[in-house]
């Protein structure tokens, strides 16, 4: 298994302050793939950070049972950790990408769908990055 493939602990968002700039800010962007939306931003890229950091998130509202959120959390983890050299590739030097992939849906899907659907969203934030 190569690093790449790895989903590492500093990849994740942690940031409070990252969070809130996500979600409240300006600058942010949205894409869709029901039953998975993706909240992205773009910004310069400091020291210490890679140049992605995703946030997965499965609402208690959709999934009552912690080992349903939990499932659907892995299922999307592995889905972008296998594709997620589709972002970090289109991703310049000095910038960073904040991803945050939020369920809506309240039914399961097959680990294969989601794998799709994960795929499209970051072909998608590539290419709308590739236009910036």
């Amino acid at each position: 298994m190569t690093a790449s493939a790895i989903f590492q602990k500093r990849e994740r968002i942690v940031s409070r302050k990252l969070m809130d700039e996500l979600f409240g800010g300006d600058h942010s962007h949205a894409v869709v793939a029901f039953p998975l939306k993706a909240v992205y931003l773009v910004k310069e890229h400091l020291d210490e950070q890679v140049s992605v950091e995703v946030l997965i998130s499965v609402s208690k509202k959709h999934f009552k049972h912690a080992v349903d959120r939990n499932r659907v959390k892995r299922q999307v983890r592995e889905a972008y950790r296998k594709q997620k050299q589709l972002l970090a590739d289109r991703v310049g030097d000095g910038m960073m990408v904040a991803v945050a992939f939020i369920w809506m849906s309240n039914q399961h899907i097959s680990s294969a769908e989601v794998d799709s659907r994960v795929k499209h969203i970051l072909m998608r934030i590539a290419k709308k990055i590739g236009n910036e």
